[in-house]
């Protein structure tokens, strides 16, 4: 085992005598030891309550013969720091995460993982430092939360109440509704309802075989969630028992580039958030799996979209998914349009994919639609190029609420904040493209969520006849024509930085095409006079972030060389 590195042999008295402090006995050192990474905080909705899953895993993993340590992540909630600058540490913290399961784990020398993840950083962070240490790993994620009612029984969730501000700011809805709203959008436990980030990931654990069947839409705080976490912990204690079995699974053994595309298939085939482009690629990149942003497409060609789920479509949320048959069942129609849309592939549970979703069926086919009647003949995703985008953009066409083909005048923004205030003060009309720059991983630096402007612009009535673009990226929550993740950013010297109010943009997502109208002669005349702006920090994990981070065609990763 792993693990007698640090308990085995005469030159290990001392490394014994303080796991006998922790209450070992004798019995114990011949068993594995189990890391269970916790992301318990108690600020997040999703992850309040993940103390109490820990102690059902770690009880579950004792019965089961081996050792369990428990230790935990940080975390940040993406929809309490939305609209300010606390969401500048939000994709930070996806690196401090990876690097704290890569350093708690090879310090102590641990035999295996059960991973307690649920939503934003979280899930991805884990994914990337369980992947530096290759050992048999299986997550469990604490669960979506269930879809909330208003007093006249309306489905609703967080995205409704971002997009209430909005209606609110334009009169279309009373305090008295919009209060009805915040109190009873996000009724219980768990990842926020719909197909937004926490969700879209944890329904990709799936795809990736890393995650049991039913982690992405088996609700929190039930007995069937409960189920699942037992069984997750009765499984990664059969395969840390079984040394052939720990060479077996090792996290990159499942993990690779079959799984990658499959992830990616399912995420075009239920239209998942934006964000997991940016992790996935992130993924591939701690996994040795050469994987390009313009791959993307290619898959996108071959696979369905066969499930809209909030904020593409407000009535169906991660429950009616399970109903309906789960992502076994997501996965099981897709692969029947022949085309080798899924790659049979090893999972932790010791079946194939192929062999995990052979039984699956589709429940409720007004939920799953079949291939034969799809919502889209192509997936939920789209890479855009052009020369405002030579390094790619992403577009979630599963949530376009107007036009695929739209051209429109820009308005200009640099930050988040002024773009706030200026669709407020109504600058934005019906026509234009918002263009929010220096929001991109270097420039924000941190590349902050455009929720609270893409949601105002929803709820001002204007989604159907404004797009926008930035440099930054988007909420899973955020629907319309919202173009982000543009590369180069701005505060790279992008063309997205050169930009003025009145410049023709088009967008054309059939096409993958993202151009701003401008002469090569203008372009080469305005990128002589330029200067990127490089905002003043104050923090100085911020300022490191900055120095090191790559831009969002690579998954924002970190450089590990300077030269």
């Amino acid at each position: 085992m792993r693990s007698d590195e640090v308990k085995k042999g005469v030159q290990r008295t001392p490394h014994r005598s303080l796991l006998r402090a922790t209450g070992l006995k004798n019995e114990d050192f011949g068993k594995p030891f189990i890391g269970v990474a916790n992301s318990f905080i108690e600020i997040i909705p999703g992850h309040f309550f993940l103390n109490k899953v820990s102690e059902i895993i770690k009880e579950e993993i004792r019965a089961n013969g081996c050792v369990p340590f428990e230790f935990n992540t940080i975390g940040i909630d993406d929809g309490i720091a939305m609209g300010h600058d606390g969401m500048l540490y939000s994709l930070p913290s996806r690196e401090i995460i990876a690097n704290s399961i890569e350093s708690v784990m090879n310090a102590h020398k641990l035999d295996a993982m059960i991973a307690i993840p649920n939503c934003d950083k979280i899930v991805p962070g884990m994914i990337m430092g369980a992947l530096r240490v290759d050992v048999p790993t299986i997550f469990v994620s604490g669960g979506p939360m269930s879809k909330g009612y208003t007093k006249n029984g309306t489905a609703i969730d967080l995205a409704t109440a971002f997009e209430a501000v909005g209606k609110h700011e334009a009169g279309k809805i009373s305090d008295e509704e919009l209060y009805d709203i915040e109190c009873n959008a996000c009724p219980s436990g768990g990842s926020c309802s719909g197909m937004f980030t926490a969700n879209s990931m944890n329904t990709l654990m799936e795809a990736m075989g890393i995650a049991l069947p039913g982690n992405g839409t088996i609700l929190a705080q039930t007995p069937e969630r409960e189920q699942l976490y037992r069984e997750a912990a009765r499984r990664i204690c059969t395969v840390a028992k079984d040394q052939q079995a720990i060479e077996k699974f090792k996290l990159k053994n499942i993990l690779n580039e079959n799984a990658i595309r499959n992830a990616f298939a399912v995420d075009m085939a239920m239209g998942g958030s934006t964000n997991t482009v940016l992790h996935m690629l992130a993924i591939a990149n701690e996994a040795n799996v050469d994987f390009k942003l313009k791959d993307i497409n290619t898959i996108s060609g071959n696979v369905a979209h066969i499930a809209k789920i909030s904020p593409s479509l407000s009535t169906v949320h991660m429950e009616d998914i399970n109903r309906a048959g789960g992502v076994n069942a997501v996965m099981k129609e897709i692969n029947k349009r022949g085309s080798g849309v899924l790659i049979d592939n090893l999972t932790i549970s010791g079946e194939t994919l192929l062999e995990k979703i052979a039984n699956a069926e589709i429940k409720d086919t007004t939920i799953i639609h079949t291939i034969d009647n799809p919502y889209s003949r192509v997936g939920g995703l789209a890479i855009l190029y052009g020369n405002l985008a030579e390094q790619g953009a992403v577009i979630k066409t599963a949530g376009l609420t107007g036009d695929r083909v739209f051209t429109g005048s820009a308005v200009c923004f640099d930050g988040q904040a002024e773009a706030i205030a200026g669709i407020m003060m109504g600058k934005v009309k019906a026509g234009n493209v918002v263009v929010i720059r220096y929001e991109g991983p270097k420039g924000g630096p941190g590349m902050q969520e455009m929720l609270s402007p893409t949601s105002l612009i929803m709820g001002m009535g204007l989604g159907s006849s404004v797009a926008l673009i930035t440099d930054g990226r988007f909420s899973g929550a955020t629907r319309g024509a919202s173009i982000g993740h543009v590369s180069p950013e701005a505060a790279e010297g992008g063309m997205i930085g050169l930009v003025k109010d009145g410049d023709e943009i088009h967008i054309d997502v059939d096409q993958y095409v993202l151009s701003v109208n401008l002469s090569d002669e203008e372009i080469a005349a305005r990128r002589a006079n330029f200067k990127p702006l490089k905002k003043p920090l104050n923090s100085r994990w911020l300022s490191q972030y900055r120095a090191l981070v790559t831009n969002a065609s690579t998954g924002a990763v970190l450089k590990t060389d300077l030269d």
